[in-house]
């Protein structure tokens, strides 16, 4: 008589919280296919990160380009790309906060990607002015 040790069965992949359809399409949007319990925390730290650059973003924008104006005849050379950078960095970053958010199945990611749309359509026209401004400048 062999005796084998007996092997615990495999526990179930945790399941979503919700299987609405909005929320199956924003994971295969974000492209979210398991729960990873560990990138709640990641999420927080890539949210912060996007909006306090988005906040640089502004200061340089609103404050700093404005000051050194008359300072530096070629702020809107260097204001410009700066600028741009600054989006697009945030960007990245937002949709890397929203993605974590979302693998980390958190039970405010509806309301984290509502903001970050709110600051994705900011961005969006902030990028758009700043490019205007360099392409006028060329």
């Amino acid at each position: 008589m062999s005796t084998s040790p007996v092997q615990a069965p495999a526990r179930p992949a945790p399941a979503f919280r919700s299987e609405r359809a909005a929320d199956r399409l924003m994971r295969r949007l974000l492209g979210v296919t398991g729960i990873s319990r560990t990138s709640g925390t990641g999420a927080h730290r890539a949210f912060r990160i996007s909006v306090v650059t988005s906040g640089v973003r502004c200061l340089i924008t609103y404050l700093v380009v404005p000051v050194l104006v008359p300072v530096l005849s070629l702020a809107g050379w260097v204001a410009a790309p700066i600028g741009i950078a600054l989006c697009v960095v945030a960007v990245v970053n937002g949709v890397v906060a929203v993605r974590r958010f979302w693998m980390s199945d958190h039970r405010s990611r509806w309301m984290y990607t509502a903001f970050m749309g709110v600051v994705f359509a900011i961005l969006a026209v902030a990028m758009s002015t700043e490019i205007h401004r360099w392409v006028v400048m060329t």
